[in-house]
């Protein structure tokens, strides 16, 4: 029998449970007694925050990886992202990958009227001196390395602070940072 967790990945925790590199790192078995071959489907950067599925299962966290399923990211970026800006990442921009360029997919794209509630970060962002900041949702379906912060640069605003609230149609809802949830199954469709 599979088992399947729901985690808000915490800012500063690396998307894995080992790391053979000397410096200490935060991984995520210090956050939960998961079993032995629990896997996180996907991944989030140490500097990133937000939903992250983890499961027993490699036929699940197959499907959850591939295209069929969409990610959406809030982004907290430097500066008032622009209706322009908004309009170009929906369209697909230009981004670095493996030493080439890339064109990323159409995607959703828009502007968020208010700030999302996710409490402090681990890390001081830098305050309202140093210039205005925005946020902004973006929803892909496809995720090569930090795609979502390299759109935001590519358009102008660099993202200060990137939080996953959704995997298909399972939401990070109200889930505190470090907070875990076993469930049944995640029916992502």
């Amino acid at each position: 029998m599979h088992q399947h967790f729901i985690l808000h990945k915490p800012y500063g925790y690396l998307s894995q449970f080992i790391y053979e590199l000397k410096r200490k790192k935060k991984l995520l078995g210090e956050l939960f007694p998961f079993p032995e071959g629990t896997m996180a489907i996907g991944r989030l950067d140490e500097d990133s925050e937000g939903l992250l599925l983890l499961t027993t299962d490699g036929k699940m966290s197959e499907y959850v990886r591939s295209k069929k399923v969409e990610k959406e990211y809030y982004v907290q970026v430097d500066g008032r992202i622009t209706q322009e800006a908004i309009e170009e990442l929906k369209k697909g921009v230009k981004i670095g990958f493996n030493g080439t360029k890339y064109l990323t997919k159409p995607c959703e794209a828009r502007l968020l009227d208010e700030i999302p509630d996710f409490g402090p970060r681990g890390k001081k962002i830098r305050d309202e001196r140093h210039g205005p900041t925005s946020w902004a949702s973006i929803t892909i379906s496809e995720g090569k390395f930090r795609q979502v912060r390299k759109m935001t640069s590519a358009v102008g605003f660099p993202t200060l602070r990137l939080v996953r609230v959704r995997i298909g149609n399972v939401y990070l809802n109200h889930l505190k940072a470090g907070e875990v949830i076993e469930v049944e199954n995640f029916n992502i469709k």
